[in-house]
Formats: C-alpha cells, sequence, structure tokens
C-alpha cells in the first residue's frame, strides 16, 4: 500500500501512481455515478488494523452489481434472457489505508467497450479522510449462460453502456488503467 505525506506534491491530486503521475482529484471523481456507500465496521479489520483486501473486493463487487443494474444487467434480464455478465480480468490498486469508522464510497468510469465487452473502472472514496482508497480495473463480458459463454451485448444494453462511456470520454482527466485491458 503506498502513503501519501504531506511533502508529497501529488498528495494534493487525490490517485497518485508511481507510474502514471496524478489523474484526477476527488472533485473530478465526485462527478462519477455513486454506486455503493458504507462505514467499514471493526470486523472488516485485519491483522494490521486496516481493512483486509477480501472487503474490497466485497465493496467494489457490491458496486459491480449496482452498476449492472443502471445498464440492465439485472436479475430480470438474467432470467428472462437467460444472460448474464462474467469478470474476465480484474486489477486492484491500493493507494491508501481504511480503517474501521471510515465511511467510504465506490464511484464507476466506464472506459471501454467491444459487441461483447465492457471495460471500467471503481474508485474506492475514503470520505471521512478525503483520500482515493483504492481502484478496480474489470473486464466483464456478456454471456450466454445457457452456453456458459461470451455473446454479444444486446442493443438496449450496449446503448446504455454508450452512454456512459460518452460521457465518461468527456472528461478531462485519464482513467489510471493498467494497460493489459483491452476489449
Amino acid at each position: 500500500m503506498q502513503q501519501q505525506s504531506s511533502s508529497d506534491p501529488d498528495a494534493s491530486c487525490g490517485i497518485r501512481d508511481k507510474v502514471n503521475g496524478c489523474r484526477a482529484t476527488l472533485a473530478q471523481l465526485s462527478a462519477l455515478p455513486l454506486y455503493s456507500q458504507q462505514t467499514i465496521p471493526v470486523d472488516y479489520l485485519d491483522a494490521m488494523g486496516h481493512m483486509n483486501v477480501r472487503w474490497y473486493m466485497a465493496l467494489f463487487d457490491n458496486a459491480t452489481w449496482r452498476f449492472f443494474e443502471a445498464v440492465g444487467l439485472d436479475g430480470g434480464y438474467f432470467q428472462r434472457c437467460h444472460a448474464g455478465g462474467f469478470a474476465l480480468k480484474q486489477f486492484i490498486h491500493y493507494w491508501n489505508e481504511v480503517q474501521a469508522g471510515h465511511t467510504v464510497s465506490v464511484r464507476t468510469r466506464v472506459v471501454g467497450r467491444s459487441d461483447r465487452r465492457f471495460h471500467f473502472m471503481h474508485f474506492l472514496i475514503n470520505e471521512t479522510t478525503g483520500q482515493v482508497a483504492a481502484g478496480l480495473e474489470s473486464l466483464g463480458t456478456h454471456a450466454d449462460l445457457r452456453l456458459r459463454k461470451s455473446s454479444p451485448l444486446p442493443p438496449e444494453i450496449a446503448e446504455r453502456l454508450d452512454a456512459h462511456l460518452q460521457r465518461d470520454s468527456g472528461l478531462d482527466w485519464e482513467a489510471p488503467v493498467c494497460g493489459v485491458i483491452s476489449v
């Protein structure tokens, strides 16, 4: 985990990455849709006294389901169409600690889309400390649940993803992607 100090010139940027530098401020991230918010209980802590990695994934997973709902990939769609979404790749970046009693939120940016796949990022913001705690970069695919294989996105879901992508493509900061995911 990378800690930011007050003598660090990039600390005020919200996100700091050794390779790519500053990407977005908290104000810029707050323009992204909010898909989850919660206060961290004591039982989320590990032996180091900060939130255990499994809870980061749980928070990101909860936000993913809400993001899916926003684009039409909800339980009704899954049952009606025998289709859903599969995760193909995920990368987590840890920037700052989260401790018990901190309130965190997850905001989401769509990075890319193809006829079957969608590339997005979640940002875990520690509302208590005013820092970006972590980011999850994810590649998902639409799937035919009968065949258990990737399948093309239906037009209505593709349109919703495209609306998110168009909005997010207009942001004045680059997404801090790992560089190995492509749709």
